[in-house]
Parts: C-alpha cells; structure tokens; sequence
C-alpha cells in the first residue's frame, strides 16, 4: 500500500522553515538560518519528528542542484573571468592551511593508535585537516542571495574559489586515502578531473550556441528554453559525478555559468527562483539540520570539538582572506571572501563518512565532525550578514531583481495564457 506520510513531512518542512526563516529575519539574521534550525529542532537531533527519507534526500539534492545553477546563471562571467586567477589563489591558500590547523588540533588531542583504525596516526591526524579543507558553497550562495551580494567582486570570487576548493579537496581526499587504500590511483582521479572541465568546456560551448541560436529565433514562448536548460543542467551534474568523480553541484554551477551570457537568462533564472523558493532550497536546506544526530561526547571530546571548530572558522577567514589580499583586493573584501568560504556543511560530513568507511577515522571523532559542521553552517550565514554590513548592495537585491524583470515576466505570462 502506498503511503502518503511524505505529504505530512513536506507540509511541515514547508511551514516551520518559513516560521523559522521569518523569526530568523526578525531579529537582522538570514533565512536560512532558520530554515536550518528547523531541521535540527525537528529532525533526530531534537524533537525526532522528521527523519531523512529518500524522498526527503532526492528533493533535497535536486534543491542543491538548483541553488547552484541559479547561482550560475546569475554570476557575471566577466567579472568572473576577472577573478578566475584569483579564485585559484585564495582556493589554494584555503586549502593549505585549514590542512595544516585540521592536523595540528588532531596531533594534540590523537596520542594513541584507536583499535578501530588502520592506519597511522600520522594520516589520521592529516585525515582530520582533509576533513576542514571541505567548502560548502550552498549556505553561502543562498545567504549572499537573500542579502544582494551575490554579484559583487567578492561573492564572484568566493564562488570560484568555491569550485576550485571542491576539485582540490577531491585532490587531497584521493592523496590521503590512497595511502590507506591501494586500488586509488591519484594519477586517475587527476586524469578525470582535468577530463571533466575538458568536457564541459566543450560540450558547454557546444550547447551555449544551440541554445544562443534558438532562443534568438524565438520572441514568444519561452518556457520550453526553461526545460532545455535544465536539462543540460541535470545532464552535466550527472556526468559529473557519474562519469568524472567530481561533484554534482559543480556541474550545476558550470552549466549556469555556460547559460549566463544568454539573451533571456534573466526570465530563465526567474522562473528556477520561483520553484527553489516555494520547494526546493527549503527541502535542502532542512534536510541538512534532519541528516545531523549528536553521538555522546566525554568532556575531551568537548573540548576538541570546541578547539576543531574555532580552527575551522579561523583557518578559512585566515587562508581565503590571505589569498584574497595578495590578489589586491580590499581588506572588506578580502573578510567577506574568508567568512564566504566557512561552512562544511555536507560536504564534510561526506569526506569523513569516507575516512570512516576505510577505517581512517575513528568514530569517536565523528561527534566534532558534526558539531564542527553544524556550528559553521549556522555561523557563514550570520558571519556574511555583519561582514555586508552598511554595504550598498540595493542594486543588486532579490526586489531589485525582481522588479528589474517584472515587466518581461508579465508580458510572457500573458503570452503563455495565450
């Protein structure tokens, strides 16, 4: 017999994330703060109302896949093109050092080989840093969304840092596992890597001039250039993680970038905005706070989660921020950019369920994993909203966006109703 329970969850996820959201913005602070909030006080952390499901988990993933494309679709490839050096930079630098803070935090508090491990405690303690070297671009991207700074100079470059973060920290996972595990070739997975942006490089262009050319031709109905593009987008994250081993949000993201430069991207992201706003970002969003369960923890585990988690901000504000500066960008800038670049969310958690899988990790550390997520994933909201602070940022806001094509948008829903 089929069950609707699934109806029950969205409702409620739907509600209390909007409750949640408006009481979060009460007090000057993201949304999506408390959309996550919602999922933690209601999932298994808490109140153990809402438990993950796989319809709960494939919604939440497309939502991640839309949050990413939009965000592509609305960056400028100009000025993206601009800081491509840059980004490279600061991804570098912030990498290196949340490696060197991870390792240095585990060598004090890992002393003793744990019996279920199998490695050293040398790659144990380097697993740990592997592990802080994770960005989580999501939380950023619908934060600088909400707040209008998605578009400036520094939220171009924390994205691209962003995309070349998850591609170096691919490099360091595969670096460190195959110490411990011999059927990882790193010669591989570098192959695949560079395989992959050859292929959306070309298959990108090949797709921007079809698409540019039909969209041309066409003045009238233009929903059906709203499904072809997410189309390419839900092709391109698939062969991503298919075909390539790289992240399906990364292929998200490029598949908007190739998109951004289109004659109606602007009624295209309109209508991906729509959809993400009433659905999807809010399933994603809670599906985070639901996925997290607090394991007990002695008062040394405290102590090191406490200890993990400060370094894990500071390292990032630190490394990003320094690689920002030595691109000659503001101090401010350089700030947002290290804030920008803070939460793990899920991709952490997903790089220490590896390291447990192949006996690299312990699972008395998987309780500061957690803590260390949570902890910046509700902070990079809050952190960018100070660091935006009395910045002019009116011409590039969600209202602005929205009135800049409320006249078009208009015009082609009177066009669909015929």
């Amino acid at each position: 017999m089929t069950s609707y329970h699934f109806l029950f969850d969205l409702a409620l996820i739907l509600l209390s994330t909007k409750l949640l959201g408006l009481l979060t913005r009460k007090v000057q602070m993201p949304q999506v703060v408390g959309a996550l909030l919602a999922g933690l006080i209601l999932g298994p952390a808490m109140l153990n109302i809402l438990k993950e499901t796989d319809f709960i988990s494939k919604t939440a993933e497309i939502g991640v896949i839309v949050l990413m494309f939009t965000a592509g679709l609305e960056t400028d490839f100009q000025e993206m093109k601009k800081t491509g050096k840059a980004s490279f930079l600061i991804a570098m630098v912030g990498v290196l050092i949340p490696l060197a803070g991870g390792y240095a935090v585990a060598a004090m508090f890992n002393k003793t080989m744990l019996p279920e491990v199998d490695v050293s405690l040398f790659l144990q303690n380097v697993f740990i840093g592997v592990i802080l070297t994770a960005t989580s671009v999501s939380i950023t991207v619908e934060t600088l969304n909400e707040i209008g700074a998605l578009n400036t100079r520094s939220g171009n470059a924390i994205l691209g840092a962003a995309v070349i973060d998850d591609v170096l920290g691919i490099v360091c996972l595969t670096l460190v596992t195959s110490a411990a595990d011999p059927s990882v070739n790193i010669a591989v997975v570098l192959l695949k890597i560079v395989g992959f942006f050859f292929f959306a490089g070309v298959a990108g262009y090949l797709f921007y001039l079809l698409f540019k050319k039909m969209i041309n031709r066409s003045d009238k109905d233009l929903r059906r250039y709203v499904i072809l593009a997410f189309v390419f987008c839900l092709l391109l994250s698939y062969c991503a993680e298919r075909f390539f081993g790289v992240a399906d949000i990364t292929g998200a993201y490029i598949a908007g970038l190739i998109l951004s430069n289109t004659k109606e991207t602007e009624y295209i992201t309109s209508r991906f905005n729509t959809v993400s706003y009433a659905l999807l970002s809010p399933m994603f969003f809670a599906s985070i706070g639901i996925n997290v369960s607090l394991p007990e923890m002695t008062p040394s585990i405290l102590w090191f989660s406490v200890l993990l988690t400060v370094v894990a901000v500071l390292t990032k504000i630190v490394g990003c921020g320094l690689g920002a500066r030595l691109c000659r960008f503001t101090g401010r800038e350089s700030l947002q950019i290290g804030v920008g670049m803070i939460s793990r969310g899920e991709v952490a958690l997903i790089v220490a369920n590896k390291g447990f899988a192949l006996k690299m990790m312990s699972p008395v550390y998987l309780g500061p994993v957690v803590l260390t997520v949570i902890l910046t994933t509700i902070l990079t909201p809050i952190l960018l909203k100070i660091v935006y602070r009395n910045q002019d940022l009116t011409h590039n806001s969600p209202e602005m966006f929205e009135n800049k094509v409320g006249k078009h948008y208009q015009a082609q829903e009177n066009y669909d109703k015929g």
